[in-house]
């Protein structure tokens, strides 16, 4: 299944007693489907507040129905913020976590003296001015084969912390709001937010641009900024070599 969710509502992807989770939201939906719990497992856990356009989530089940009709028939009984886009058959040895090539984030930061009523859900509001030239040529020094650890969350349980970074960049919209985009193999717990809140200090002008590749090296998480907060954050795309 292919998930698209408002994060703002949920206390993460992953299911927790005694709050509303995306998981729990739709194992109660297939389990009303079904007659009979279910389980499901997604291509990677969203932290509480942060969005989904295309989050690939995987179940198993005896059930006969077709794909439409178990994607209408969850979409029926699940919040308006969250919304199954497309269901299709898997193959038997499918792993929406295991068999991902490739995820893809985008941060969006609202840079503007004025607040947006429109945004405060999908963007953070910064109203001091940034560069947009130093923020991209502190994103470019990201790329590559590297071990993230100054950028890495205390309590990730990831067995290695050396990631493949493919795409980093800085993008301006007609409207001013900036983006930034970043595509790896996979990411460390809060290692996007933590990337954006030390870009931040490179756009404001408090951290060298040219410094960021030295910051990789230091492999040290107290040298690295503050964590960016989660509405910005949305993962867009998870890829396949297949699909």
């Amino acid at each position: 299944m292919i998930v698209e969710y408002d994060g703002t509502d949920f206390c993460g992807w992953q299911l927790q007693p005694g709050v509303r989770t995306i998981q729990g939201e739709i194992e109660a939906a297939i389990a009303e489907l079904c007659g009979a719990p279910v389980r499901v497992h997604a291509s990677g856990r969203t932290d509480s507040g942060v969005h989904a356009r295309a989050q690939v989530v995987c179940f198993r089940s005896e059930m006969s129905l077709s794909p439409e009709v178990v994607r209408r028939a969850i979409n029926a009984k699940t919040g308006n913020d969250l919304a199954i886009r497309a269901v299709d058959i898997a193959a038997e040895d499918f792993d929406p976590r295991r068999s991902a090539r490739r995820r893809t984030y985008e941060y969006r930061i609202w840079n503007d003296r004025v607040r947006s009523a429109f945004w405060r859900r999908y963007a953070l509001h910064v109203n001091t001015p940034l560069d947009i030239d130093a923020l991209r040529l502190g994103a470019a020094q990201l790329i590559g084969r590297h071990d993230f650890s100054s950028f890495r969350a205390a309590g990730c349980d990831a067995k290695t912390p050396v990631r493949d970074i493919l795409v980093s960049e800085f993008d301006r919209k007609s409207n001013g709001m900036l983006v930034y985009r970043v595509t790896a193999t996979a990411f460390l717990r809060h290692m996007v937010r933590n990337i954006v809140g030390t870009l931040l200090e490179v756009g404001r002008g408090k951290r060298d641009a040219a410094a960021m590749g030295a910051l990789v090296a230091a492999r040290d998480r107290d040298q690295a900024g503050a964590t960016a907060p989660p509405q910005g954050l949305c993962l867009t795309a998870v890829e396949y070599d297949d699909w």
